[in-house]
């Protein structure tokens, strides 16, 4: 979703801090209950204003949904061709810990994917979270193909399936370390960095025992 034109034309720091803002109006109370009147009053704009930037509610949503959700995206293939000389194993254990680094820099920006995620009545979520769950399965694929070009898994290994396999093991763990009642009572919601690496390091021999090459 791209703003309007009249977005365009703001300063970078005005579009940065309306879309900073709007993020964590939408983090805090979800897209039903996120009100454009409590934005503008802390932008100190017009109401008027944010229907000429994105149309409506649901175009500054999508807006700063994909601008958040693009930093995600960056700061991973960041992290991937940071250890393109690595193994895989590496490599995934230096994903699931930016994962976490991330988290802890952006929590308002990973709320917001939490919100998306369990509330029922924003739009185009199906569409969204598919797009989600799309790219970071390419994510995966692509260090599961670098691995296997370099002899490092069973030669019987489905790369698509391994693929879903990783790209769920990695967001169920993220979400365990941040709601509650996802962690099964293991200890994850909330743990030390020293336990989460802990976490990850034993995840990476799981993994490398069962797809890895013998």
């Amino acid at each position: 979703m791209k703003p309007l034109k009249t977005f365009d034309n703001l300063s970078r720091i005005k579009q940065e801090r309306i879309t900073r803002i709007a993020v964590e109006e939408f983090s805090e109370k979800g897209y039903a209950g996120a009100s454009i009147n409590a934005m503008v009053r802390r932008l100190g704009i017009a109401k008027g204003s944010i229907f000429q930037y994105f149309g409506d509610k649901r175009g500054l949503f999508l807006f700063v949904f994909n601008t958040a959700m693009e930093k995600v995206k960056d700061y991973l293939r960041t992290v991937r061709d940071e250890t393109a000389s690595e193994d895989l194993f590496t490599a995934l254990e230096a994903t699931l810990t930016a994962g976490v680094i991330f988290m802890q820099k952006h929590p308002v920006i990973y709320r917001l994917y939490i919100k998306t995620l369990f509330e029922d009545d924003i739009p185009f979520r199906s569409e969204i979270l598919r797009s989600l769950r799309e790219d970071s399965f390419k994510y995966f694929r692509s260090l599961l193909e670098r691995a296997r070009a370099g002899g490092e898994l069973r030669p019987d290994l489905d790369l698509d399936k391994a693929a879903f396999v990783l790209d769920a093991l990695m967001d169920r763990f993220l979400l365990a370390r941040t709601v509650p009642h996802l962690d099964a009572g293991l200890g994850i919601y909330g743990c030390s960095d020293d336990a989460a690496r802990q976490w990850i390091a034993q995840i990476r021999e799981m993994v490398r025992t069962g797809i890895g090459s013998p």
